[in-house]
């Protein structure tokens, strides 16, 4: 299988590259929401973040705030919007961690989720057990 990032990763792909190291490598977005939004992908191929194994989540999400920090900076932006899909709409199905930068009034509102609520306070509690159960070791 050819995966895109793998290929960016090897510095086979024309990209702009920001950052890398023996964790990472951040480029940016050929599709960007604004100038300034970068991907940030781990080395080592992994389809998705619970692929991911747990000695390299501190090492990659370090280097995910390090370039959300520079992100804001660089481009003036009053913040960041970071996040990352995990299998529904993942483009390409290597990890990577969007960082976009946002500034009040910036036309970006709730593109990506529609809120919703739950049945009732009885519904929330089962949901919350259902997830604290898979949660539980073993």
């Amino acid at each position: 299988m050819s995966c895109i990032f793998c290929e960016v990763v090897a510095g086979g792909a024309d990209t702009h590259r920001v950052f890398e190291d023996e964790a990472a490598v951040a480029f940016l977005d050929h599709r960007p929401l604004f100038p300034g939004h970068v991907l940030v992908v781990p080395r080592r191929h992994v389809p998705t973040l619970t692929d991911l194994l747990p000695e390299e989540i501190g090492p990659y999400f370090a280097r995910v705030q390090r370039i959300a920090a520079a992100v804001e900076s660089a481009m003036a932006a009053a913040g960041s919007f970071v996040a990352a899909n995990n299998r529904i709409s993942q483009s390409v199905p290597h990890l990577h961690v969007h960082v976009v930068p946002r500034n009040p009034k910036d036309g970006l509102r709730g593109f990506f989720w529609p809120r919703t609520r739950y049945r009732d306070e009885a519904h929330a509690a089962e949901t919350a057990a259902l997830i604290t159960a898979a949660l539980a070791p073993g």
